[in-house]
Formats: C-alpha cells, sequence, structure tokens
C-alpha cells in the first residue's frame, strides 16, 4: 500500500556520495521522498533557494530546505518520529559524529582517487556523469564526456595532492580500512550494535556510491572484505520494520579502537593545520601522516567541521570528556579542547563541490 505521508523532495544524483548517504538514512527512517535527477539548471535553482552550492539539498513537505547531510540527519532525528539513530549517551554519541566526520571527509579523498585514477572507473563514471548531470547542456555526449573526464581528474588528483609520491599511502588507507571493518561486521550487523548510528550513514557515502559502485575497489573489496560488502547492501535495504527490538546504542565497542586511531592520529591533525592554514589566511595546507608530506587545497568547509566537533566535546561533562579522552588520547584531545575558530559560516565556508 502507497504511503500517505508528505513526501520531500531531494535533488542530488543517484551516483553521488552524498546523496547515498542521506538516501539511506531517509529510507531507515521511513521518510518517504522522490529523488530528484540534478542537472545543470536544477542544481543552480536549489542554490539560490539555498544560498549553498551543493547536493544533496532536501525540499520539506512544509516547504522548508534542507542543506549539508550532518546538520541534515541531526535535524530530522530531533524533530521527525521513527526508529532513532542516535545513541543514547554522551560519550558514544560524540563518538559517533567523530566517525561520521572522519567517514565524510577523509574517505573522500580514496573514493575520488579510485574514480578517477583508474581506466575503467574513469571512463564509466564520466560517461554517466556527462548524461545525467549535464545532460541539459547543449554539447554533444563525447565532449560533455570529455570535459567532465579532464575536470575530475584535474580537481580530485593533482588538485587534491595526489602525486607518485602520496598515492600509495591512499590506497593503503582504503586497504586498511576494508580489514578494520572486516572485523568489526563479522561480530555485529552495525558498527555500534544492532542498529545503524550515525557514523554508518557517513560510512556509507563513500562505500555504497564510490566503493561497491566502481569497478577498481568494488573488486578488491568483494574479495578482502565481503561482511562490509554485505554491509552495505544490509543498509541500503534496511526499513523501520527490521529494527523493531533491535537494543538502543549505549556504548562504542572497544573494537572500533582502529578507526578511532585513524581519527586522532590522522584526522583530526590535518583538521588542525587545515585550520591554522585558514587563520593564516594560506591557500595551501601543509601536513604530515604517517611519514608522508602532503599539500593541499584549504578547505574552509573543514574549519566549518572542526569548530562542530569542538563544540560538540566542549559541551561534555568533565566526567565525558575524560572518558573520550581515553579512547582518542591526549594529543587529539588538545585539538578538541582548542578554541573554535572565528569564521562567517556563509555559503563560501559551507560549500561543498557538485558532485559529491
Amino acid at each position: 500500500m502507497a504511503s500517505t505521508a508528505p513526501l520531500y523532495k531531494m535533488h542530488g544524483l543517484s551516483h553521488s556520495y552524498f546523496t547515498g548517504k542521506l538516501q539511506a538514512y531517509f529510507q531507515a527512517k521511513g521518510l518517504p521522498y522522490e529523488l530528484v535527477e540534478m542537472d545543470v539548471a536544477d542544481f543552480r535553482r536549489c542554490a539560490k533557494a539555498t544560498g549553498v552550492a551543493q547536493m544533496p539539498q532536501v525540499e520539506t513537505p512544509d516547504g522548508e530546505w534542507l542543506t549539508d547531510t550532518t546538520p541534515t540527519i541531526a535535524h530530522l532525528e530531533a524533530t521527525v518520529s521513527g526508529p532513532s539513530f542516535t545513541p543514547t549517551t554522551p560519550v558514544a554519541k560524540f563518538l559517533s559524529l567523530l566517525l561520521e566526520d572522519l567517514f565524510d571527509e577523509w574517505f573522500w579523498r580514496p573514493a575520488l582517487y579510485y574514480r578517477w585514477a583508474f581506466a575503467p572507473d574513469m571512463h564509466l563514471m564520466s560517461r554517466i556523469f556527462a548524461d545525467t548531470m549535464m545532460r541539459d547542456l547543449p554539447l554533444p555526449s563525447f565532449l560533455r564526456k570529455q570535459f567532465m573526464l579532464r575536470r575530475q581528474r584535474r580537481v580530485y588528483l593533482g588538485g587534491d595532492g595526489i602525486t607518485a609520491k602520496t598515492k600509495d599511502q591512499v590506497e593503503a588507507l582504503y586497504l586498511e580500512s576494508l580489514d578494520m571493518l572486516e572485523a568489526i561486521f563479522s561480530q555485529r550487523p552495525y558498527l555500534m550494535g544492532d542498529r545503524p548510528c550515525q557514523a554508518d550513514f557517513g560510512l556509507f557515502g563513500p562505500f555504497f556510491r564510490h566503493y561497491s559502485a566502481d569497478p577498481t575497489p568494488l573488486a578488491i573489496m568483494r574479495e578482502r572484505a565481503p561482511k562490509t560488502h554485505e554491509w552495505v547492501g544490509r543498509l541500503w535495504a534496511l526499513r523501520p520494520d527490521a529494527l523493531e527490538g533491535a537494543a538502543p546504542i549505549t556504548d562504542a565497542p572497544a573494537d572500533l579502537a582502529p578507526l578511532l586511531l585513524m581519527a586522532s592520529r590522522d584526522y583530526l591533525p590535518y583538521l588542525q593545520a587545515n585550520a591554522l592554514a585558514f587563520e593564516a589566511k594560506a591557500k595551501m595546507v601543509n601536513y604530515q601522516t604517517q611519514g608522508v608530506d602532503w599539500s593541499v587545497p584549504l578547505a574552509p568547509y573543514r574549519v566549518y567541521c572542526l569548530n562542530q566537533l569542538r563544540q560538540n566535546y566542549q559541551a561534555l561533562s568533565a566526567d565525558d570528556q575524560t572518558a573520550i579522552d581515553a579512547r582518542i588520547g591526549g594529543d587529539s584531545a588538545k585539538v578538541l579542547r582548542a578554541s573554535v575558530v572565528a569564521m562567517e559560516t556563509t555559503s563560501s565556508t559551507r560549500d561543498r563541490l557538485w558532485n559529491k
């Protein structure tokens, strides 16, 4: 029987990292939506309505707009009935948000690397984007494909610090992540228990629309991490009735330690370097991860991400902060204890490039 609940309109792309993340959340939450496949004109229309050039963007049944997947999920968790995906304890809730941010932003580079560095993937996806997002441009299909291929490789390979000296670390990040996740999903269905949390939906973005869709990373995942591949399908198929009787999330299991180490050792120091570059009005961020030197463009949005993590951490009680410090280490706690960076939260700081 068709649902009579008010319909949300989700403007995005069926091959988009963050659109897939939000689709999975809406389906698990039981929120009826229509996916409006963006073209250039619709992308511009949504940006005009919200002041933010990004995807996905959601028109609510009452005519309001929601943008940026993390605050969108937080807003819907707080205001809409249905299964809850928010851990019930402050420590687990914060660690879920930290991992969500790690997956959203740190896994972005390997997801785009595998899509645009290997011939089978780049030719497949440039054709798909030429025929979807760019379908309303008055150009022959082959020219749209060529434009997309060249742009994406320029922006997401050389433009994101990928060189002969750094690419091995990007590939290692994917392989090590598969091994960490395979150990977890061999024990339970979702990251923290019998139901997903925000971190699961963050992880889903790169794993659904990139790693399990693009030929090269998909072949690796099938062989190296079959339980993780199974998790991708399980979360995509999840609907509210399957969660009846599933216990709420009250703790972040101990076997999340390798992922939390990645956040504390690699991701938070990068966020700190990015914030310092922002304050210095630099255009490039220079940092080192596990002995590898990186030079990447400044990302103002990730200053906003660090500010959000700091505000959430600093709002916790001293006991909860101490418990988190024990999970992530003292140096990382110093990053979270530092002052929020002064910045205007404008469309320019929150924009995501349109093919995300």
